[in-house]
C-alpha cells in the first residue's frame, strides 16, 4: 500500500540551487516522488558561496557526495585573523571540525548530477511555479504554461526573493546587519594555499579564501561612496588597506553585493514548508547561509517523513520552531562577524583587537571555533 504522501502525487520542490537539489535527493533516497521545479533555463554560472562547514559536509554525505567535495575542494588548515600586520588569533580546522571551500557552481553540478542518479527526469528547468493552493489535504501547484498538478507536500527553495513566500503572504522580517563589499577570484600567489586570512584594518575588513586551482577570493568591505565594482577598484582597497598587490588582468569578474538578513515569519504554513534563502537571508560574512540552508534540508526530510505516516502536523511544528530558532541565532553570528569587519576608529580598533587576541585563548578557543564551523546549527 502506497503512504500517503504517494498518494497525494509526492513532493514538489521549487527552486534547483544547492538546497533544492539537496532536498530532492534525499528526498528520492527515500523512495519518495519528487519533482523539482526551477523558472531558469540553467544554472547560474558564477560562483557565489564557496565555504562548506561540518553541518554541510554531515548533510552532504547523507546524499553519497562529501568525499567528491573533500576531493575536488580545499580543505583548509587553519583561519587566521590579523590587524595592521600583526597576526591576533589563529582557529585550527581539520579533524572534527573540517571546512572545504568549493565553489558553489562546482557544488551544484555536483548535486545535478546525483539528483539526475537517483531520480532521472525529476529536474525541470525553465517552468514556473506560479502560486501554490493548499486544499487542506493535498496541494495545487500552478505551473504556468506548463499546466497544474498536485502534491503531498510542497518545499520552496526559491532564494531570497521567493515567489512561493510572497504568494502565501508569510512576513519577511528585517534583522541587523547591512553592509556593501567587492569580491573576486585572484591568482594565489605565495599565500598559504590552505589558509584564510581575515584582516580587520580601519577602513573596513579584507578577506582572503582559498580556492581550488591556486586561486584565492578575495572579498572587500566597501564604504559610501560606493565604487564601481571593478577588479581595479578591488586591487586599490587591497593595496591601501594590507599593502598587498593584485593582478586585476588575473581576476575573474568582480562582483559588488550587500549583505543583508531577512527571516521570514514563518517556516512552515499548512503543506508548504520553506528551506534555505527562501525562510531566511543571512549575510555572506561567515559563509553560513548555504550550509544553514542544507540543514534545513535534512530536516524537512524529516518533516516529509512524518507525514508519510500521517504525522505531519506535529513535526511540521517542530520544524518551524526549531529551524527558525537556528536561523536567527545565524544572523546573531553573521552581525558578530559584520561588526567585527567594520570600519573603526584607533581607541574601538584596540578594543577590538584586544578581544580578538582573548578570544583566541583557552577556555574561548573552543567557542570560537564552535561559532565560525556553525556549531549547534
Amino acid at each position: 500500500m502506497t503512504d500517503a504522501v504517494e498518494r497525494a502525487g509526492g513532493v514538489v520542490v521549487v527552486g534547483a540551487g544547492p538546497v533544492g537539489l539537496l532536498t530532492a535527493i534525499l528526498l528520492a533516497q527515500r523512495g519518495v516522488t519528487v519533482d523539482v521545479y526551477d523558472s531558469r533555463d540553467a544554472p547560474v554560472d558564477w560562483s557565489r558561496a564557496i565555504g562548506i562547514h561540518p553541518p554541510g559536509l554531515t548533510a552532504l554525505a547523507r546524499a553519497g557526495l562529501a568525499e567528491r567535495v573533500r576531493d575536488e575542494g580545499v580543505l583548509l588548515d587553519a583561519g587566521v585573523v590579523s590587524s595592521a600586520g600583526v597576526d591576533l588569533a589563529r582557529v585550527e580546522f581539520g579533524g572534527a571540525t573540517p571546512v572545504v571551500t568549493l565553489p558553489q557552481a562546482r557544488t551544484e553540478a555536483m548535486l545535478t548530477e546525483r539528483l539526475a542518479a537517483v531520480a532521472p527526469g525529476a529536474l525541470h528547468r525553465g517552468v514556473t511555479v506560479e502560486a501554490v493552493h493548499d486544499r487542506g489535504d493535498y496541494v495545487e501547484v500552478a505551473l504556468g504554461a506548463a499546466g497544474s498538478r498536485t502534491a503531498a507536500l510542497v518545499i520552496a527553495a526559491d532564494g531570497v526573493r521567493s515567489g512561493i513566500r510572497s504568494g502565501l503572504d508569510i512576513g519577511w522580517t528585517a534583522r541587523p546587519g547591512r553592509a556593501r563589499y567587492l569580491m573576486a577570484d585572484v591568482p594565489g600567489g605565495d599565500l598559504d594555499p590552505a589558509t584564510a586570512l581575515l584582516h580587520l584594518e580601519p577602513g573596513g575588513v579584507v578577506e582572503s579564501f582559498p580556492l581550488p586551482g591556486g586561486l584565492r577570493r578575495w572579498v572587500a568591505f566597501t564604504p559610501p561612496p560606493y565604487p564601481e565594482a571593478t577588479a581595479g577598484a578591488l586591487a586599490r582597497i587591497v593595496e591601501e588597506r594590507l599593502g598587498a598587490t593584485l593582478d586585476p588582468a588575473t581576476a575573474s569578474e568582480t562582483r559588488a553585493f550587500e549583505a543583508r538578513q531577512h527571516l521570514a515569519e514563518r517556516m512552515a504554513v499548512g503543506r508548504v514548508l520553506l528551506v534555505g534563502d527562501a525562510a531566511h537571508e543571512v549575510s555572506p560574512i561567515g559563509g553560513q547561509g548555504m550550509n544553514l540552508g542544507w540543514i534545513d534540508a535534512v530536516a524537512a526530510v524529516r518533516v516529509v517523513e512524518a507525514a508519510r505516516v500521517g504525522a505531519f502536523d506535529a513535526e511540521a511544528g517542530h520544524y518551524d520552531r526549531t529551524r527558525r530558532r537556528a536561523a536567527a541565532a545565524a544572523t546573531r553570528r553573521a552581525l558578530f562577524n559584520m561588526t567585527m569587519g567594520s570600519p573603526l576608529g584607533p581607541a574601538r580598533a584596540f578594543a577590538r583587537d584586544s578581544a580578538v587576541r582573548l578570544l583566541s585563548y583557552p577556555p574561548f578557543r573552543g567557542a570560537i571555533t564552535g561559532a565560525v564551523t556553525m556549531r549547534g546549527l
